[in-house]
């Protein structure tokens, strides 16, 4: 009998056939009626497969009494409570390394956007504002000093793009790294401080906002702020506050803090550009994502070791 799995969302629809041809799909995320959905199934379910920003509630995963691994679609592990899956019994797995090019690509993307008035041009110009007069200048990329957030595997991605762009690259993390060419800021406000662009490209795990208002206020007037991280490591009415009252010069934005809501504030301001979490969204990236899944699932069901394993 094949293993009966549960969707929390949706992969790409080659590697979804892949699964049906080994295992039992059951698509929560695409249930009218979840709760009985859960209550048919539930009992029986022994994968559960999931995003990093979704997730799972413990109270889901003890309604699973059979779960035996929750695969999740994506490197972060903050929406799971991996001491409660210890403590259950239950491994829990991710794709690291597969994303970190487009999300860094991503980064340097947002920085061009938003520096440069990408979006608001395309605006300026469908609004038919062209034929009535000029676009207002915008900010040169080149040459910025730019800051990163949380020089992990992808923060570190980013830095090697900037560096082809002629920008000072300067970086806080939790400990300095002894690999790297780049400052180390003791602090996320004095990076701030010393960068035109922040970029936040730190691990969710670590919980608490990582840029508050200090910290927007060190960026100033003339900075801007990037996120492909997390929406809930920024104290995003504070971020609303510093767009509206110029105390920062713009942002572009990837992430939110309640998913897929964003704040209606945010949507005004046309020194803001935001997207709808597309870090890791193209093809060939969820492709192989989608793989990994499909070979952590097979391993743990195999009784072979799980190649990604993160509890």
């Amino acid at each position: 009998m094949k293993p009966d799995i549960l969707l929390l969302q949706a992969i790409v629809p080659a590697l979804e056939a892949r699964l049906a041809e080994t295992f039992t799909p059951h698509r929560l995320y695409a249930a009218v009626d979840k709760a009985a959905l859960l209550a048919e199934v539930g009992p029986g379910i022994r994968g559960v497969i999931t995003g990093g920003a979704v997730g799972i509630r413990n109270e889901m995963m003890d309604a699973l009494p059979a779960l035996e691994i929750i695969a999740i679609h994506g490197v972060g592990t903050d929406a799971v409570d991996l001491v409660h899956a210890r403590a259950r019994g239950i491994r829990v797995t991710n794709t690291p390394g597969v994303l970190t090019d487009d999300v860094a690509d991503l980064a340097l993307g947002l920085i061009i956007a938003t520096l440069r008035g990408i979006p608001a041009a395309d605006r300026f110009v469908r609004a038919g504002e062209w034929e009535k007069q000029a676009a207002p200048l915008t900010r040169k990329v080149s040459g910025k000093r730019v800051g990163i957030l949380g020089l992990g595997q992808i923060g570190l991605a980013i830095a090697r793009r900037l560096v082809a762009f002629d920008c000072t690259v300067r970086y806080h993390s939790r400990h300095a790294r002894t690999d790297v060419p780049y400052e180390y800021m003791t602090d996320a406000a004095s990076l701030a401080h010393a960068s035109d662009v922040l970029v936040l490209a730190a691990s969710a795990d670590q919980g608490q906002a990582l840029v508050t208002r200090e910290v927007l206020d060190a960026l100033g007037a003339q900075g801007f702020f990037i996120n492909i991280a997390r929406g809930r490591l920024v104290d995003e009415a504070a971020l609303i506050e510093a767009l509206q009252q110029g105390r920062i010069a713009g942002a572009g934005l990837d992430v939110f803090a309640n998913e897929p809501h964003v704040p209606p504030a945010l949507l005004t301001l046309d020194n803001v550009v935001v997207l709808p979490h597309r870090g890791s969204a193209t093809i060939e990236t969820r492709l192989q994502m989608g793989q990994m899944v499909l070979d952590n699932l097979d391993a743990c069901f195999g009784g072979r070791p799980l190649p990604s394993a993160v509890a």
